[in-house]
């Protein structure tokens, strides 16, 4: 096992330990969001929200992340916050398709208001991944959008 793979399992067990009891609630869903990008009415809206995982983030397939990557730009900070682990989780393992740095780090007013209702702790383990995220490729493509961003909106100071 390689030493990046140890790091990437501590910070997984870490986004588990923190999103641990996050549920739904009333916010928008994985299948919801799809529909609302897809420019679904309202009622297709909330037909689609019947399949949507409201208990375990857990339980949302890979296969379901990857499908509705699109997602993450239609949630509330309610659905951003109880469907983020997945995401973070799939990156962490090379099974998202998609790059999770994108969300992340590229933030406007918009963006950062889908991400209001993570705690401290929470904000802590996004900070861990793109710290990890960063030291795999300090020359990659969005390095120095991760670099602003975590001296901007995910700096401790904004805990």
């Amino acid at each position: 096992m390689k030493n990046e793979d140890l790091k990437s399992d501590e910070i997984i067990k870490v986004i588990t330990s923190v999103f641990d009891s996050v549920v739904l609630g009333n916010g928008v869903g994985l299948f919801q969001a799809q529909a609302i990008d897809d420019y679904k009415s309202e009622a297709e809206q909330q037909e689609s929200r019947l399949s949507d995982e409201k208990q375990d983030w857990r339980l949302i397939s890979i296969a379901d992340l990857n499908k509705c990557n699109s997602s993450l730009s239609f949630f509330d900070a309610e659905g951003m916050r109880f469907h983020l682990p997945a995401f973070l989780v799939a990156e962490l393992k090379g099974e998202y398709d998609f790059g999770i740095d994108f969300c992340l780090a590229h933030l406007s007013g918009y963006r950062e208001s889908q991400f209001l209702l993570l705690n401290a702790e929470q904000r802590a383990s996004i900070r861990e991944l793109l710290n990890y995220m960063f030291n795999l490729d300090p020359e990659g493509f969005s390095s120095i959008d991760i670099v602003n961003a975590l001296i901007g909106f995910w700096s401790e100071e904004n805990d």
